[in-house]
């Protein structure tokens, strides 16, 4: 029988990062991943801005790309906005999940690939785990104090069979990976590109991520609700080919991977956040952010409020997970509500018109204030450009105005002569 402090069920950023800090403290610790490698669906696109790196001790690595532009394209609008420092990178989500994982190995942690969680019960001091390892098709039993649920959206341990669930609003997204010419490429690099409106991506949204190596991360992700005024929806594969034909324009290319998954998320936070000796953190818990669908660096947060919670367990501070879900609350729950409302509208009500008045609104803008909305969630930030494009307005009509007054003085002087 194998004997751990704690076992984490998902090698994602959330697992992984709990791992780690926990290995680093001393524990033994097992993660466990159902993949058999790390190359397996690779499914984040993983743009962030330049905090992610320092918050997290990340090493240059695991980036794929960094950028200081962003550029938003609507139906018929384009805002484009440029720094000239370095605002962000796009993760290599592979890289990231294996640098993870060699952490947790290189502080005295194990690491079992193509293995998948199964059942658990709690008994006496202790939690017996059954794990399957699909590489060898055999059912391993383990035990350990504290068993973590970071298996994302599937919630395997937390909703496995026979557990209430809440009700959840759901997000599918693909993504392709693709090998462009240099030129598509050099178009590309340094850029973080989102397109919106119903042209692009109806009920949702698009995007170029730009990667190494000639590589961009293209992809499309749609909230799964009825569109309160478009009714002729395509398939994501769909809105991603005119992506790549009408708006990247390359030479050639080729698709090197594509990949995809449904989030599930929780309105309200609502999830279970602990029970008796497991506790949940990720996606899990619903740390995916519903309006930009941005996941990793806020997973990795919900990892870090965890690992404290368990430590003081295991050390015998505190007797179960009480509090846990309060501190989330305090975390998340305000912005996500926020979030979350607006995602809705501009998704499922919003005319293309208004989508189009909205990046119109945020071109007077600097980037870092862009960022601060977009990544920071500061949407204070909104009125801003809202005023600046309505003194433009404003502006335009009083010189309208003006121009027409100085006209007509001389038409009135002209008569009198």
């Amino acid at each position: 029988m194998y004997k751990f402090d704690v076992v984490v069920v998902g090698a994602g950023p959330a697992g992984g990062h709990c791992a780690r800090l926990l290995a680093k403290t001393g524990y033994k610790v097992l993660l466990i991943e159902r993949f058999k490698d790390f190359s397996r669906n690779s499914f984040s696109s993983g743009g962030t801005p330049s905090e992610t790196l320092k918050q997290f001790n990340l090493p240059d690595s695991v980036v794929g790309s960094f950028w200081n532009r962003l550029v938003i394209v609507t139906s018929n609008k384009q805002g484009v906005w440029e720094s000239d420092t370095i605002q962000g990178s796009v993760l290599d989500f592979s890289k990231l999940r294996q640098f993870l994982a060699d952490e947790v190995k290189k502080n005295g942690g194990e690491v079992w690939l193509g293995c998948r969680y199964m059942n658990h019960w709690e008994e006496d001091d202790q939690i017996s785990i059954t794990i399957k390892n699909n590489l060898v098709n055999e059912e391993v039993n383990v035990t350990s104090k504290i068993l973590v649920d970071a298996t994302g959206p599937a919630r395997a341990i937390t909703c496995r069979k026979g557990k209430p669930q809440p009700e959840f609003l759901t997000g599918t997204g693909i993504e392709y990976l693709i090998e462009v010419n240099n030129e598509a490429y050099k178009r590309n690099l340094g850029t973080l590109t989102f397109l919106l409106g119903y042209k692009w991506m109806p009920k949702g949204y698009s995007w170029i991520f730009p990667m190494e190596n000639n590589q961009l991360k293209v992809g499309a992700g749609i909230l799964n609700q009825s569109h309160k005024l478009v009714t002729d929806i395509q398939p994501l594969k769909y809105y991603i080919d005119l992506l790549i034909k009408e708006y990247l324009k390359p030479d050639t290319y080729k698709v090197l991977d594509v990949h995809g998954e449904t989030l599930r998320y929780s309105s309200g936070l609502q999830d279970t956040y602990a029970e008796g000796r497991v506790i949940a953190i990720g996606d899990t818990v619903s740390t995916v952010n519903f309006l930009g669908g941005e996941g990793i660096r806020h997973a990795m947060l919900s990892s870090e409020v965890a690992s404290r919670y368990i430590n003081e367990f295991l050390g015998e501070e505190r007797k179960d997970f009480s509090g846990y879900q309060e501190e989330m609350h305090k975390i998340f729950l305000a912005k996500w509500a926020i979030s979350e409302k607006l995602g809705i509208k501009k998704y499922i009500e919003d005319a293309d018109t208004l989508v189009d008045r909205v990046v119109s609104y945020l071109k007077p803008m600097q980037l870092e204030d862009i960022v601060d909305i977009l990544f920071y969630y500061r949407f204070e930030k909104v009125s801003k450009g809202f005023w600046s494009y309505a003194w433009r307005k404003l502006r335009s009509k009083l010189g309208f105005l003006l121009n027409w007054m100085s006209r007509f003085s001389v038409h009135k002087v002209d008569d009198a002569k």
